[in-house]
């Protein structure tokens, strides 16, 4: 057993399964960020690390971003995809020295999108490994706060980042401020030390709520080669640039946005019980007809379980149900419109 999960385990971690961590009773933990600061290990993510002197040029020709608006302060949502304009596996990018990039993705994706992009690496000057890093969050409305007093940065302004030595520190929007730190084990387990004396130690569904209300969506492994990117509202986040050279699946992707082809989007929603529909899970109309599938869930602080999920774009008003539990659609905080992460880097 490591010192990381050592220390947590003190705390009253509980590991419920292998990505689903907690510290107790899960409702009252999702009421924590509403009063107070939070911590919350994050499990569900990994880092992919692409160093080497074609770094900027390799990934330039794999992922959706724009490679060289990843300059140590701006950190672009990505996405790899498959020739077809699936996506593979969504991110967020991050130039950490001159030649060495972090990608933060899904768990679930992490050892497939290395063998994926392992085959294109023997033609550059690049290694491609996974670091042995811890991932989590702060949350509360004095996040910012405390990330600046005992980690000693200064917090970055949303999808950008700050660095101390091998510490990162990225902001992700959503209902509350959050921060995510990402560092090696000594260095992300310093960083906890120093902030569990005025923070609530809470589970990572804590964080995944925070990204169902944030419309933020990542996909896992059983959902991968299966959308474009614009099916995950990657363009209304600022995850796609129409302004860069070709890279995999480009066609498809321009083609889909230019001729208004997207067919799926992105919904968030409410079910009212707090069962969580798994992963994939799917979501019938009135006729039990299938209309698309759950990305993610998680119980907000009224123990109703909120959702996102990938719909089947329809011009008529439809009844959707997730196992004959009526589905309340819920606003999304942002436009469905292009937002060019170009511009989005000026204000980082």
């Amino acid at each position: 057993m490591n010192d990381w999960i050592r220390h947590l385990e003190t705390q009253g971690l509980v590991r419920a399964a292998e990505n689903e961590w907690h510290f107790g009773e899960v409702l009252s933990q999702a009421r924590v960020p509403l009063s107070s600061t939070a911590i919350a290990p994050l499990p569900q993510y990994s880092i992919m690390e692409i160093a080497g002197l074609d770094a900027e040029r390799f990934l330039q020709g794999q992922t959706s971003a724009q490679v060289t608006l990843a300059d140590g302060e701006f950190a672009p949502l990505t996405a790899f995809c498959s020739p077809k304009g699936r996506v593979l596996a969504n991110g967020q990018l991050m130039r950490v020295d001159e030649t060495r990039y972090w990608l933060l993705l899904d768990i679930g994706v992490a050892d497939p999108l290395h063998a994926h992009l392992a085959k294109y690496a023997p033609f550059y000057k690049v290694e491609i490994t996974q670091p042995a890093t811890r991932i989590f969050g702060v949350v509360g409305e004095d996040a910012a706060a405390q990330v600046e007093a005992q980690l000693d940065v200064t917090a970055p302004a949303a999808w950008a980042m700050a660095q101390n030595e091998a510490t990162v520190i990225l902001h992700h929007p959503g209902p509350t401020p959050r921060f995510m730190v990402v560092a090696p084990e000594d260095a992300a387990l310093s960083a906890w030390k120093a902030l569990e004396g005025i923070a609530t130690p809470v589970g990572n569904a804590v964080w995944r709520l925070q990204d169902i209300q944030a419309g933020l969506a990542w996909l896992g492994d059983a959902q991968r080669d299966s959308y474009l990117p614009q099916m995950i509202n990657w363009e209304a986040l600022g995850g796609i640039s129409f302004r860069k050279g070709c890279y995999t699946g480009q066609e498809v992707v321009a083609r889909a946005h230019f001729r208004g082809q997207v067919k799926k989007r992105l919904l968030r929603a409410q079910l009212e019980n707090d069962t969580l529909p798994a992963q994939g899970t799917p979501v019938h109309d009135a006729n039990g007809k299938s209309q698309g599938d759950v990305v993610c869930a998680a119980l907000n602080a009224d123990g109703k379980a909120e959702v996102l999920a990938i719909i089947t774009q329809r011009d008529e008003p439809r009844e959707l149900n997730v196992d004959g539990v009526p589905l309340k659609r819920l606003a999304l905080p942002y436009a469905i419109e292009r937002v060019d992460p170009e511009s989005m880097s000026l204000q980082a």
